[in-house]
């Protein structure tokens, strides 16, 4: 037996050793799952099977890379050549050597979040529709959607409820935007990151030939964290594991209890159903966690025994030096980071913890200003994630512009952006009649660049980019992404731009970024290692490195947030909860333990969103290692105004045996109406029921007619089709900010807070 599997205990080693037919390893936090996928590709490498027939998707790069380079670890060199990646990096290089079959160039450009905004606000511009009205970021989330479910613009059209709901919202043309989107998105040789997916399916599912030869190459395919996959995912995943004589050898690890990216669109049923589809699948339980101590994981069963469909496991630990859960009651949420700061400067001073140990999460990245505040009074070092990316910034966006368009010079919104920038007398006026002529034509702005009436001196300078940029592209087919790029930096002016505004602090600022993705570039040409698709189905592939300046942009391209993650551990990590999935910590506070917050509001209001929301705190309790704290404050700021706050229904579902006395509030009477059994601590600020785990239904919606939001005032008695029957106690905000308080005669909450243009009451006396 390979000397690694005696690392493992024994359910992880027989997950690794069956390497025939479908496999689900349900994996909870802290069980070593990496490990058991990179050990089976590991001895699926070593049952003689060569490393281009296997598959591994993942969902971030890094994961990706540290996959690799643990095989290696353990079987050498030849675990460079096994496909590791993320599905859209996998499938990018994959429709790169098929881009002719589905009608795209080969180094198409791929669309990041504001490239799709922009080119959809420039769509509702050329319509004559109202901004307000045809939100650009609302639209670009439809069409996600659409996409997601395949569906073209032509199904879009015929499904009767996205047009319904279209009408609904104000927005009858979202189907014709859509339409026009696609087909500029194809004129400018770009797909957006829901295209790689999507043609994706379409290359395999309308090509035959090509869905053979991927058949062929990946004998072996494995998924990563299964359960956060969308339904188009699994629709290619299907493609390529579920056929006719199929080994049906798919691997995936996942946690149903960890799935909490609806948001994005995944979905908990793939990994729920995944044995209806595959009907010999053999499924293990990794239940033994190795990274929390008992209350932490004894708090966590306890949590996610509150919701109802799943897929039943029990973690458990066997470490026992384990310190109570620390529950802290502040009065507002000023006290809160103030508390948690304290307490932060006690952990390294009593425990000695680094910086890099701990982390302050929350459920919305607009709590992260308060801690912010308390950390810089007391010197602390801390990182936010969420806020604006390295590549998101303005000059790094400029310079890899420049760098998409020598790529590919039909790429529409790198060329309106950087056409004139730096100056180079190419009006707005001059780029508008370039795109009217371009429409008018159904031409590419590259080529109408060429054709356009324009005055002599427009003309000229029009010319004179476009011969800069085609030289570029002729060196680009050649020479390594570092020259070329050093090149385009100077030869653009970009550079001498960003050198006179150098005398500012924010203008160094801007030139450092600008450099810094000249470093990425070095760094990339010295290190590039991608294995390009070229030779048959049962080649092997090249080993040559491909450092071209289109490896890079694809590169880039793809990153994730969790890619652009810095290594440092010499700062406190502030994020969302969301954000910290996959993450372990010493030290974890959990903030903002209230009612509208965790869980959220929206959550509430939407089908399977509360036990969503609870797989949320699920996955906040499990990133501790050793401590705990939990917070929330009785009142908070909301909309601009200080409101009562009410605690949180999960810290309920926690035994009060896991919660240490601090503050009083273990030590409060549990109410009459909780079966002793449950033993749970209330943290309520009057006496009453606990709460359950989800709203009582009330009402029926025969003759239900939500009222105008306006007649929903103080002292009205409402309906609710969820919460049934309640009387308004107040109304805050003005238009469509207003929000009401309503207390439901029959719910376990004293009081819900309500959007009014969002809740749907109808008045009843």
């Amino acid at each position: 037996m390979a000397h690694y599997l005696d690392e493992l205990n024994d359910v992880q080693r027989e997950a690794v050793t069956t390497i025939d037919g479908p496999v689900l390893v349900i994996a909870g936090p802290g069980s070593g799952k990496t490990r058991v996928l990179t050990y089976r590709i590991a001895y699926v490498l070593e049952q003689g099977v060569e490393p281009w027939r296997i598959l591994a998707l993942t969902f971030t790069n890094k994961a990706a890379r540290e996959m690799t380079e643990r095989i290696e670890r353990v079987v050498g060199p030849r675990a460079r050549y096994v496909w590791a990646g993320t599905f859209h990096a996998i499938f990018a290089r994959i429709l790169r050597a098929e881009a002719s079959k589905i009608g795209y160039p080969p180094h198409f450009s791929i669309y990041d979040t504001d490239d799709t905004t922009n080119l959809l606000r420039n769509i509702i511009k050329e319509m004559c529709l109202d901004p307000q009205q045809y939100n650009p970021n609302a639209l670009r989330s439809r069409i996600s959607i659409a996409k997601s479910n395949l569906l073209t613009p032509a199904l879009y059209r015929a499904n009767d409820l996205m047009m319904e709901q279209d009408r609904q919202a104000r927005r009858p043309f979202t189907a014709d935007i859509y339409e026009r989107y696609v087909a500029r998105c194809r004129l400018a040789g770009a797909m957006d990151f829901d295209d790689l997916l999507l043609q994706m399916h379409h290359l395999l599912r309308h090509h035959p030939d090509v869905a053979e030869k991927y058949r062929e190459r990946f004998r072996y395919l494995h998924v990563d964290e299964f359960q956060d996959t969308n339904f188009l995912q699994y629709a290619i995943l299907h493609l390529l594991a579920k056929y006719p004589g199929s080994p049906e050898n798919l691997f995936v690890v996942g946690d149903d209890a960890q799935s909490i990216y609806a948001f994005r669109g995944a979905t908990i049923d793939n990994i729920l159903d995944f044995g209806r589809d595959f009907p010999q699948l053999k499924t293990f339980k990794l239940e033994q966690n190795y990274r929390s101590t008992a209350h932490i994981v004894a708090a966590a069963n306890e949590i996610i025994a509150h919701n109802q469909r799943q897929l039943p496991k029990k973690i458990w630990t066997d470490r026992r030096d384990s310190q109570k859960i620390r529950l802290l009651r502040c009065m507002t949420d000023d006290d809160e980071a103030r508390r948690i700061v304290d307490l932060i400067i006690e952990q390294k001073n009593r425990l000695h913890l680094r910086n890099g140990d701990i982390a302050i999460l929350y459920r919305t990245n607009a709590q992260s200003r308060k801690f912010e505040e308390h950390l810089r009074r007391q010197n602390l070092p801390y990182r936010v994630f969420g806020g604006l990316s390295f590549y998101q910034r303005r000059e790094v966006k400029d310079l890899l512009a420049y760098l998409r368009l020598t790529v590919n010079p039909y790429d529409e919104e790198a060329l309106v952006r950087i056409i004139n920038y730096p100056a180079r007398g190419i009006s707005d006026a001059t780029v508008s009649k370039i795109r009217q002529h371009a429409m008018a034509h159904n031409l590419p702005l590259w080529e109408a660049m060429l054709t356009v009436e324009l005055p002599e001196r427009a003309r000229k300078a029009v010319l004179n980019f476009r011969m800069l940029v085609e030289n570029w592209q002729r060196r680009a087919a050649q020479e390594p992404a570092y020259r070329i790029a050093s090149d385009i930096y100077r030869q653009s002016g970009l550079l001498d731009e960003l050198k006179s505004e150098r005398s500012t602090e924010e203008g160094l600022s801007r030139l450092q970024n600008a450099n810094a993705v000249l470093d990425a570039i070095s760094e990339f040409t010295d290190q590039a290692s991608s294995l390009p698709l070229n030779g048959d189905a049962g080649e092997a592939p090249s080993s040559v490195p491909d450092t071209s300046l289109a490896a890079y942009l694809q590169t880039v391209a793809l990153l994730t947030d969790a890619d652009l993650a810095s290594d440092s551990p010499d700062y406190i990590t502030l994020m969302s909860a969301h954000a910290a999935k996959g993450l372990e910590f010493r030290s974890v506070f959990i903030t903002g333990m209230e009612e509208m917050l965790f869980p959220s509001f929206f959550a509430l209001e939407t089908p399977g969103g509360l036990d969503e929301e609870r797989r949320l705190f699920y996955v906040a309790v499990t990133r501790a290692k050793e401590l705990l704290t939990i917070s929330y404050a009785g009142v908070r700021y909301r909309n601009g105004r200080l409101s009562e706050s009410t605690p949180s229904r999960f810290l309920s579902e926690i035994n009060r045996d896991h919660y240490e006395n601090l503050g009083g509030i273990g030590s409060r009477r549990i109410p009459a109406e909780q079966p002793p059994a449950r033993a749970s601590v209330s943290v309520n600020f009057s006496p009453r029921p606990s709460y359950s785990s989800q709203p009582q239904p009330s009402v029926s919606a025969d003759d239900f007619k939500p009222s105008p939001p306006e007649a929903v005032v103080p002292g009205v008695r409402v309906r609710h089709l969820k919460f049934g029957d309640g009387i308004v106690r107040s109304v805050e905000g003005a238009r469509e900010n207003r929000v009401a308080s309503v207390a439901f005669q029959n719910d376990a909450v004293a009081e819900r807070r309500l959007v009014l243009r969002f809740a749907k009451l109808m008045v009843i006396s």
